[in-house]
């Protein structure tokens, strides 16, 4: 069942999880733009959407599965947070540029509410298709 409804919503699911992640990002990132060496970080939307469709595309299954309590779970956007460059560097070491951040957070969640938007039109056609309305 997971699959299909999987198939159904297509990468949108996960886009949802991947802007939601970038948002904590971007809003730490304005809390911290006074605080002295703070370095700036953002998500690799693109690179983390793209390995999803690759994975999912992925007719063989060789996907690695955690088959121990023990197994350590690693962040699964760890290695696509990315440190952003100056544009002009501070005295402070900080790397925060607030007009950028804010626009960025703005701009995330925008494709947020779209994501959710297409998500809630596939909900409301699949309820509408199952109760004949």
């Amino acid at each position: 069942m997971t699959n299909i409804l999987d198939q159904h919503f297509g990468i949108h699911a996960k886009a949802l999880t991947v802007r939601s992640q970038r948002s904590e990002l971007l809003a730490s990132n304005i809390a911290n733009a006074e605080t002295p060496n703070y370095k700036a970080r953002d998500l690799d939307f693109k690179s983390i959407l793209s390995s999803e469709a690759k994975a999912n595309d992925d007719s063989l299954g060789n996907t690695m599965l955690s088959t121990a309590n023990g197994h350590i779970h690693d962040n699964e956007f760890s290695a696509n947070t990315l440190y952003r460059v100056p544009n002009q560097s501070a005295l402070d070491g900080n790397t925060v540029d607030p007009h950028m951040e804010h626009s960025q957070f703005t701009e995330n969640a925008v494709r947020y509410q779209i994501s959710l938007q297409l998500l809630n039109s596939k909900i409301t056609g699949m309820l509408k298709a199952l109760t004949g309305d």
